[in-house]
């Protein structure tokens, strides 16, 4: 058996259980286990089959043991701002519900005509961005419509922090993800007592606030029997956009960052939360990140326009088209001019993304994409022109002039939007590595175990053991 550190990296439409080790310096990765996710509709309510995510990460570790490995630790990183409750016999109370689901339209006002909470004041309390899936208004929803759901909650788990009790039986809050809530102070990094006292949400569910690094516990015995072995459960910074924060390997303080999947996430590492008016009006984010520093970045809705038409195309043929088919059309259609806002809450689940990428054309007086091709390239147009959008608004922010942008990711794959994002921002794109979010997940027990000394050893070896590809603006 290969003594090994396991990454549990979980994504909004797919899981991955990634085996890595370090040799002479250089990090190795192995994919042992894929399994899919998606949202379904239950009880009204547009939910995560979160009984099947369990099982699939125990079928991984299994996957793990039956393929040779030996995994001495284990840590999960999932999407932010899904939470799950448990009732004083820790049985899970309700549905855990999507972050895309539609109830949470209205909280934001009534947070400001109902408690007195402008988002100004919320924003210079927490420094997170407004989205209206936060965990704020979830629980908010949640009160409203299920408040003996909240009655009846004895403890608050976000996604993985749920799957990684139910491996150790450890309860326990991670930092990064619960920074995501907007319901922890931005600067004293910990649950805000006196706007969750404000809110009216029990402030007792909420479980003490742990670091990436923190090790929870071992596999429970039931775990141990499943999976055929023993290991430490430990905390890696369990927001993925985090982990993939520490996997970038920026070479100098004037590199920019792209966690570039589902969503993308463009931004920067600082040592203090930025939460001041103007960044308020920007609705740049302070995310907590790994040993306390700040992810302060742009969301946008990223891959998740390219992945919605190429699912809805496959449900007319039959056939989904690969991504490198979908790259092709684009670039045949490369003089199509028109663009839409990508952050428009019109895109965050319609019921046809390409119709309402048309729509949205045709809502601005811009031509109308017909063939696939037409959509592909109004979507690259897209999300490059709100990438520069990013860039120019962090560089006026932080003060700072930005020479590189770090792609890292599954999106980091698609030369063609690396370099339209170069030609866009007109920055000098690094795309790699691609297993962003894994690596900086392991990266953490990494050092835990002492095979690197630090972030700044881990991100070496990064550029030691992977592949980054160079685009020059044309």
């Amino acid at each position: 058996m290969q003594t090994c550190t396991l990454a549990v990296d979980i994504g909004a439409s797919s899981g991955r259980h990634i085996a890595g080790t370090v040799q002479n310096g250089k990090i190795t990765l192995q994919e042992v286990y894929r399994f899919e996710n998606g949202v379904h509709r239950e009880n009204g309510h547009l939910c995560w089959d979160i009984d099947t995510l369990a099982q699939e990460v125990v079928n991984g570790l299994k996957a793990a043991h039956d393929a040779g490995f030996a995994p001495a630790t284990i840590g999960i990183d999932t999407w932010a701002v899904d939470f799950v409750l448990l009732d004083a016999d820790n049985k899970r109370i309700g549905d855990a519900v999507a972050y895309r689901d539609e109830r949470t339209e209205g909280i934001r006002e009534a947070l400001e005509k109902e408690y007195g909470l402008t988002f100004a004041d919320h924003y210079a309390r927490t420094g997170i961005q407004y989205q209206p899936f936060n965990t704020v208004y979830q629980l908010m929803a949640l009160k409203k419509e299920h408040p003996e759901q909240l009655a009846a909650a004895k403890t608050f788990l976000m996604v993985p922090d749920y799957l990684n009790y139910l491996l150790c039986g450890v309860p326990a809050n991670e930092y990064t993800n619960a920074s995501t809530t907007a319901l922890v102070g931005a600067d004293s990094r910990d649950w805000d007592d006196a706007l969750i006292e404000k809110l009216g949400l029990p402030r007792g569910i909420f479980q003490p606030i742990k670091t990436a690094g923190t090790v929870l516990g071992h596999l429970t015995p039931e775990i141990q029997k499943a999976v055929g072995f023993d290991a430490e459960v430990i905390l890696p910074a369990t927001h993925d956009t985090g982990s993939a924060f520490l996997a970038v390997p920026a070479r100098d303080e004037y590199a920019a960052y792209l966690s570039s999947g589902t969503w993308s996430l463009l931004g920067v590492e600082n040592a203090a939360a930025i939460t001041g008016p103007d960044s308020c009006a920007a609705n740049f984010t302070n995310e907590g990140g790994y040993e306390y520093r700040y992810r302060y970045l742009k969301n946008i809705m990223g891959l998740w326009m390219i992945q919605s038409v190429r699912r809805e195309l496959g449900e007319k043929t039959g056939t989904r088209p690969s991504f490198p088919e979908l790259i092709a059309a684009a670039k045949e259609a490369a003089d199509f001019p028109s663009c839409v806002d990508p952050d428009d809450n019109r895109f965050l689940a319609p019921a046809s993304m390409i119709e309402e990428v048309r729509a949205a054309c045709a809502d601005t007086h811009q031509p109308v994409p017909a063939a696939t091709g037409e959509v592909m390239q109004c979507v690259y147009n897209s999300l490059t022109q709100d990438y520069r959008r990013a860039v120019e608004t962090l560089q006026s922010l932080t003060g700072k002039t930005y020479t590189s942008l770090n792609i890292v990711g599954g999106g980091s794959q698609d030369g063609y939007l690396n370099q339209q994002t170069a030609n866009a921002t007109g920055l000098t794109v690094f795309a790699g590595p691609t297993e962003g979010t894994a690596l900086g997940n392991l990266m953490v027990q990494f050092i835990h175990s002492g095979d690197f000394a630090d972030l700044a050893e881990a991100r070496a070896a990064i550029r030691r053991s992977f592949e980054i590809k160079e685009y020059q603006p044309e």
